[in-house]
Parts: structure tokens; C-alpha cells; sequence
């Protein structure tokens, strides 16, 4: 089966099951694992902050972060198909109580005017009716938003008003080192537009579990107390970060494969009767595109791709295929394949 429905299906490899292997342990709850120790180091290094932390994967990550930036009863901002918002399960609701003022975007990635709009449309509301901003949440790259990128301009612009109003800025950076790779932008520029911060090592990276959250030393001491209130402690979890260590060595700079890839897929299904776009031209690992002009629904189309050993996911509507490193050229000529094969005989079914 081509796992092409996502890239949290990147399996570890052989040499980074070595590593897990080897990995020198300790009590992570304790602070007293080397490899996590080590890992939150190079993390911190990596993105510029005075610190970082370790976690068992990214939600949680938003979670406290949410939690340690925000009081219940106040308002972030973000976009309306952030992953927060809509592949949580409601959490920041339930652990930090707060509402969410969206902003309405075609690719997940919002102007300085759309954002100063927003805050001034919380403003409006007068005391004691209305509540205040606590944080602007931003997602690099935007998934839903069809592997978006955040450029460092776009950034800047909006922690700028940010800041100019005493907001802090979170960014969720599941898949941040797939937008440096794509923009040749350090991670360290991104991260210091921003508060806090975290990377996810599950995805195209290719470890099996673990995602660094980073920001002040101040930030990570509060980030601390709230991991283990949900439950995010850890034993001798150098085990999972040693993998984690491993992708920062090795699995960074192939992730212009994963962007090729992409860019081929996307350019081929161009070519095929029945087949629009969402992009046309991917930002980074992923391609959405729709199916109803060969005549088929997605669940249909989903269904005939599997048979043919190809899988692939359904996101707002559209199919969406991603690249990963567990995806190879091959795959990509032998998905366009299949794809052009189930174009041609709907066609051959049309009167």
C-alpha cells in the first residue's frame, strides 16, 4: 500500500530503530534523561528560545501552550480551519476555556488587515460584555489550509500588530521544518516572531513519537507544571527521543524530496481528464485536488484507489495526498497511473 493519505505514516527507519536502540535513558518526569535532555537542547539551539520541552506529540503542545499564554473566558484568534480548531476535539475548550474569534482565509495564511479587523471586532464589544485577545495562533505549514506556508514577511506583519497590543503569539510548527526547507528561511527567523513555539518529529521527519515545544525559560518552567497536569510525564522516554535526535541529523534536508514529489504529483494529475487542483503548484508536501469531474464522489474515488493499493485521505472536501518519506518517485509515476486509469474509464462510460 503507497501511504499517500498522510505523513504521520512515515515509518522510522532502520538506522533510526539503531538509535532508539542505543538510546541512553533516565526519569524524563525527573529531568534526568539524557536523550530528552539532550534533544530539548538542540531544539532550543535550533529555534532560538532559552528553552524547550519534550512531549509525547503536538496536541498537547497547543494545549498548554494555549493554557499557560490565556486565562479562561478570553479570546484567541486564528484561522477558521486551524488544526486547533478543527482536529483537537474541542481540548483548548475543555483545558483552557477559551472562545475563538476566526479569521476566514482561502489558504490558512492571514494578512495584517485581516487580523487587525478581528481585533478590532473583539474591541468593539464593550466591558463587561466582551472578552480580551490573549493569543494570535498561527500554523506552519497550514494543513487545511493545503500545506500553506507562512512567509517570514507574512509573519512579521501580523506579530507586529500583535505585540503592538500586548498579544502573545503561538505558532503550531507540526510541519515548521517542512516550510524552512521550502522557503530556505532558518527555523531560528521564524521562531522569533513568535512566543512560543513547537516542531513535531511524526511526520515528515519520521520518528515514531514526539513533538518539542519551546519558548522563554519563563514559558517552559509554567509549560512544565501544565504537561503534567495532563498527563504528559514521561518515564524513560529517551527511548522515542533518541528517534527524535536522529531526525534532526538526518531526515531535514530530504524533505526537498517530499516537496519534489509533490510538485511531479501535482503536475501530472494536471494532465488527467476529470481532475482540478486546489493548488496548482504545491507549497510544500501536499496536494489537494478534486475528483467530481471523472464522476465519482471521494468516497468512491477513495475506494477504487485503495484497490488499486494506493491510499489516500478526504480533507474539506477535496482529496488531499501527501508526500513523505515513506513515498518514493516510483510511487508518485504508479499513483498517476492508477489515477489516469480510473479517469479513462469513467470516460469510456460516459455516453
Amino acid at each position: 500500500m503507497i501511504p499517500l493519505n498522510s505523513d504521520t505514516e512515515s515509518q522510522p527507519t532502520s538506522a533510526m530503530r539503531e538509535a532508539i536502540a542505543r538510546a541512553e535513558v533516565g526519569d524524563e518526569q525527573q529531568g534526568r534523561d539524557p536523550t530528552v535532555n539532550l534533544l530539548q537542547e538542540h531544539v532550543a539551539a535550533l529555534l532560538g528560545k532559552e528553552a524547550a520541552l519534550w512531549f509525547p506529540g503536538g496536541t498537547m503542545c497547543n494545549f498548554v501552550a494555549i493554557k499557560v499564554h490565556t486565562q479562561p473566558a478570553d479570546a484567541i484568534v486564528a484561522d477558521w480551519m486551524a488544526h486547533i480548531i478543527r482536529a483537537e476535539s474541542g481540548g483548548m475548550a475543555l483545558s483552557s476555556g477559551v472562545l475563538v474569534e476566526h479569521i476566514r482565509t482561502e489558504r490558512g495564511v492571514f494578512s495584517a488587515d485581516q487580523l487587525q479587523e478581528a481585533l478590532d471586532r473583539v474591541a468593539t464589544i464593550p466591558v463587561p460584555y466582551g472578552q480580551p485577545v490573549g493569543l494570535v495562533c498561527v500554523e506552519q505549514t497550514h494543513n487545511f489550509g493545503g500545506g500553506s506556508v507562512w512567509q517570514l514577511a507574512e509573519l512579521r506583519a501580523i506579530a507586529k500588530i500583535a505585540r503592538e497590543r500586548g498579544i502573545s503569539v503561538h505558532m503550531d510548527g507540526a510541519r515548521l521544518m517542512n516550510a524552512v526547507t521550502a522557503t530556505g528561511t532558518p527555523a531560528h527567523l521564524f521562531a522569533a516572531e513568535v512566543d512560543s513555539v513547537w516542531m513535531d518529529f511524526t511526520k515528515g521527519l519520521g520518528a515514531p513519537i514526539g513533538a518539542v515545544l519551546a519558548g522563554s525559560r519563563d514559558f517552559i518552567a509554567k509549560a512544565r507544571r501544565y504537561k503534567h497536569v495532563f498527563g504528559g510525564a514521561m518515564r524513560q522516554a529517551g527511548i522515542a527521543a533518541a528517534g527524535c535526535l536522529y531526525a534532526l541529523d538526518h531526515n531535514i534536508t530530504r524533505l526537498t524530496d517530499d516537496h519534489g514529489n509533490a510538485r511531479r504529483l501535482a503536475q501530472g494529475l494536471s494532465g488527467i481528464a476529470g481532475i482540478r487542483l486546489g493548488t496548482p503548484i504545491p507549497e510544500s508536501n501536499m496536494v489537494f485536488f478534486d475528483v467530481r469531474g471523472i464522476g465519482l464522489d471521494n468516497t468512491e474515488f477513495l475506494e477504487a484507489m485503495e484497490a488499486k493499493g494506493i491510499r489516500l485521505g478526504q480533507v474539506r472536501g477535496q482529496i488531499r495526498a501527501v508526500t513523505h518519506l515513506d513515498v518514493s518517485s516510483s510511487d508518485i509515476e504508479t499513483t498517476l497511473e492508477a489515477v489516469r486509469s480510473i479517469s479513462e474509464q469513467q470516460q469510456s462510460r460516459k455516453p
